[in-house]
């Protein structure tokens, strides 16, 4: 049993060095990115949910 968690630990730090890790500059920019898109996602589908809460409203 031990024998087999060391061989998943050595293919792991195997794995792991393979691995390309972004830049400092590149995941700053894809952070930016991710917040930008969803801060106008969750805009755009509060203003929706609002106009279409206000239409409901009227109907009833």
């Amino acid at each position: 049993m031990f024998k087999k968690i060391k061989e998943y630990f050595d293919g792991v730090v195997f794995e792991m060095k393979k691995v390309s890790w972004p830049s400092w500059e590149e995941l700053k920019g894809s952070t930016i990115v991710v917040l930008t898109v969803s801060l106008f996602l969750a805009t755009f589908l509060f203003l929706v949910d609002f106009v279409f809460s206000k239409i409901v409203q009227v109907i009833l």
